[in-house]
């Protein structure tokens, strides 16, 4: 990836504000990379230790939870009620309510 996906991305990010959530793909493409969300993915997942951008609000395609069941999923989900995002009975949320930086279809 070109030297400034890491910074843009990150910037993007610190944009999206509590009780709103964004997806990998429309990250990777407001910053520039479209089709490239696994290495939006890649980056927020290896975040160095003392980076606080709020990784949390990002989801999957569709509203998903990346990894559910695990323990980074069950927390990331806390975060996201606590700032007032709702997840549906299958454990989405809906995008056009919660989507940034405007609903999303």
């Amino acid at each position: 990836m070109p030297p400034d996906f890491a910074r843009r991305v990150l910037a993007l990010l610190a944009e999206v504000p509590p009780g709103r959530v964004t997806t990998y793909g429309a990250l990777a493409e407001r910053a520039g990379y479209p089709r490239h969300s696994r290495h939006v993915g890649h980056l927020l997942g290896n975040l160095p230790e003392g980076v606080t951008a709020p990784w949390y609000r990002v989801l999957g395609a569709g509203g998903r939870l990346s990894r559910p069941g695990s323990h980074h999923a069950d927390w990331q989900r806390l975060q996201l009620e606590e700032e007032g995002v709702e997840f549906n009975a299958n454990g989405k949320v809906d995008l056009r309510i919660f989507g940034w930086p405007d609903p999303m279809v």
